[in-house]
């Protein structure tokens, strides 16, 4: 169907995918029926405070995407607490849990990623806490206060943004990742290996090239032979797409949805966006799946520009943020493939930046605490421009100059 005859889009998804769509498209003028269907009962909320902000002050705030008012002001449904059981693409349909069925010219799809669990004995998903959903955090704050000692499964962001919330709190944390390093699949040797030293300097025991063996009531025993006994256990090791409704539809799917260059799905009448969505992308190598707010912000306004007749591929630079205690993390550009890196300042200020190369080319910026690097460099990366590896490890050398 030609987006000129579109005149209704249905969206999968309550998520910041989800929502920032629904409002580009308004922004953009789309003048026909917009619907959001999410199977989270609460009002399209913000992700990524509940392991910042919301456990910090430990306030019980939903974090809304938008006002309530905002989806009756420009006419957008919400139809919130209930999945989607089929997607009927003969018919441009699909078919909710509780029976209602919603046509559509063009669909969205942005059901985003759920928590991974690891294939630990005794590892039950009702009895550990994740911080996926506002559920999550409203359950992991009210248990706050009781919390001595906790093991938090995965290195990566989430888990290491709340052990440096609870170190605030003088909970023992304990940190098992399977990994050597920590946040091994988004940072540099160089950077990892400093943020183990902020983590362990605030106190967290770090077990890297670990995994937890079995859990068993309160006791968490390692792969080494180490046993903790702990007060809970918090899964973050990860995500994985819920591809399933795509999946279950005929549509091509891998770690992710599969789309083109326009983030269109095998089925020119459905697209994907978010943290579901693989992409082509010239930052990556092949086809990529990104999980961050840049991502699912960029990606919704590119399927809205194309759904009121501009189209244009989705080419955004890749970056990200995550706050770990007094360490503000901010990157640009992917660093995968890095074969080279340079350190630009002095770790022991708690401001510096590494720069990453793949063949003499820069290609991320890892910046902790140096918003300055970190601009600088996400509108060096996007313009296609590089950074002689001696210039940006010279302090003398304002970078902003180089704009």
């Amino acid at each position: 169907m030609a987006e000129s005859a579109i005149s209704r889009v249905v969206i999968i998804g309550s998520g910041q995918a989800g929502v920032e769509c629904a409002a580009a498209l308004r922004a953009q003028g789309f003048p026909g029926a917009i619907s959001i269907i999410g199977d989270d009962p609460h009002l399209p909320y913000q992700r990524p405070p509940l392991s910042k902000e919301f456990l910090k002050s430990a306030a019980d705030s939903s974090l809304p995407l938008k006002g309530e008012a905002f989806y009756a002001a420009n006419n957008i449904d919400l139809c919130l607490g209930v999945a989607v059981h089929f997607i009927e693409r003969d018919a441009g349909r699909v078919i909710l849990g509780n029976g209602d069925v919603i046509p559509y010219d063009h669909l969205v799809i942005a059901t985003g990623a759920r928590n991974r669990f690891p294939p630990v004995v005794g590892l039950d998903p009702d009895k550990v806490l994740e911080l996926r959903t506002l559920a999550d955090a409203q359950e992991m704050t009210s248990r706050l206060d009781q919390l001595r000692t906790i093991v938090i499964i995965g290195g990566g962001f989430i888990g290491l943004e709340v052990a440096a919330l609870l170190r605030q709190r003088q909970v023992d944390v304990h940190v098992v990742e399977a990994a050597d390093r920590l946040m091994s699949r988004v940072l540099t040797p160089m950077m990892s290996a400093e943020f183990a030293n902020i983590h362990r300097e605030q106190g967290t025991h770090l077990h890297l090239g670990v995994v937890a063996k079995s859990v068993d009531g309160s006791r968490v025993t390692l792969s080494q032979g180490t046993t903790i006994n702990a007060d809970a256990v918090l899964v973050a090791a990860g995500v994985v797409p819920n591809v399933e409704i795509a999946a279950e539809a005929g549509l091509a799917v891998q770690n992710g949805i599969v789309v083109d260059e326009l983030l269109l799905t095998s089925d020119p009448n459905i697209s994907a966006i978010g943290d579901c969505s693989l992409h082509p992308s010239r930052w990556g190598s092949g086809i990529i799946r990104l999980e961050s707010v840049q991502n699912a912000v960029d990606q919704a306004k590119c399927v809205a520009r194309r759904l009121v007749g501009n189209p244009a591929p989705y080419d955004s630079l890749p970056w990200f943020w995550s706050y770990q205690g007094e360490a503000k993390l901010q990157i640009a550009g992917l660093g995968q493939g890095m074969d080279d890196a340079v350190l630009r300042g002095d770790p022991a200020t708690g401001k510096f930046s590494v720069f990453a190369y793949r063949e003499g080319r820069l290609i991320a910026v890892e910046s902790v605490n140096s918003a300055a690097d970190h601009m600088v460099a996400r509108r060096l990366l996007a313009g296609g421009r590089s950074i002689d590896r001696d210039v940006a490890g010279d302090l003398s050398i304002d970078l902003k100059s180089l704009l």
